[in-house]
């Protein structure tokens, strides 16, 4: 049960073991138990029809120049997202991806820890997919490659692949949702929906996904601010609380979670989910699917 929001004092992170610590993690680098995900994808804004409002790169380039030790690299976007959808990280059926998962070697008796380079959105998208399978040993490291190197921590360029995992699948498929149930939610008073981009796309300034602004009774609660500027880490249980508890969300709600492809309401979702809130769903496609639909309502301001 989510904790009471109206106060903000002394709110503790109700899965502490999801979220893990560089130091720890350095600690445990030589732990066979434990094994290390490079989860980054960069984006490249362009110019172009807003159906394509960036390139997508992987970040597996970078992830060879230097990485965690013993980490090895998930492509989100070639091999952990559906290839035939003409969104760039819809998620695959899940059958699907639990294979793919088990190939890639997650799965019993591991400890998955997931991180990126460029935002904690890229791993907890994959921690939300793996989730989503009824995996628990999983976890995000805290501030990511960024908060790693400006610890002074090691630095490998010895690239890692796993051999093959296996684990009892759950699927959870309500955690994933895509555009007929955000629009049924517009009109419930027990949904309220959260959009996770920027303020400027929110309100209408910014048309990178087409047509402007975001979905009807949206609100604005930007992935960014989740996350501490200096560090780069998450900001404090108490600093999460207080945000959402500013903004009326309150744990009896149904929280639909989006943005622009899926990605950074991950983070939203789950800052959401270590506060105790249960009510959790994300929109898949989020603002590169509705916005394109001009039969879908938008509003701006």
């Amino acid at each position: 049960m989510a904790q009471d929001l109206k106060s903000t004092n002394d709110v503790d992170w109700r899965f502490p073991e999801a979220i893990v610590d560089c130091y720890w993690l350095n600690d445990q680098i030589s732990n066979h138990s434990i094994r290390i995900f490079d989860c980054t994808t960069y984006l490249e804004y362009t110019d172009a029809h807003p159906s394509k409002p960036y390139d997508v790169c992987s970040g597996l380039a970078a992830y060879e120049a230097a990485h965690i030790p013993q980490s090895a690299y998930l492509d989100l976007q070639n091999d952990l997202s559906d290839v035939d959808s003409p969104f760039s990280f819809t998620l695959p059926a899940l059958h699907r991806l639990a294979a793919c998962f088990k190939k890639l070697g997650v799965g019993d008796p591991y400890h998955i820890i997931l991180y990126a380079r460029n935002g904690m959105q890229w791993a907890s998208r994959v921690w939300w997919m793996i989730h989503a399978l009824g995996y628990s040993k999983i976890s995000i490291l805290d501030g990511g490659f960024h908060t790693w190197k400006s610890h002074g921590l090691p630095i490998s360029k010895t690239t890692t692949k796993f051999s093959p995992a296996d684990f009892q699948v759950t699927e959870n498929p309500k955690i994933f949702i895509g555009k007929k149930q955000v629009l049924a939610a517009i009109d419930d008073d027990k949904s309220v929906l959260i959009n996770a981009l920027t303020k400027d796309i929110h309100v209408g300034e910014n048309t990178r996904y087409g047509r402007p602004g975001h979905i009807p009774k949206s609100i604005n609660i930007p992935f960014h601010e989740l996350i501490d500027t200096g560090s780069g880490k998450l900001i404090s249980p108490d600093d999460a609380a207080r945000i959402f508890r500013d903004k009326n969300i309150t744990p009896e709600l149904k929280i639909v979670n989006y943005c622009g492809g899926g990605i950074a309401a991950t983070l939203d979702a789950f800052v959401l989910y270590q506060l105790g809130f249960e009510n959790l769903v994300i929109y898949d496609d989020s603002l590169s699917e509705w916005a394109m639909d001009p039969d879908l309502p938008m509003e701006t301001g």
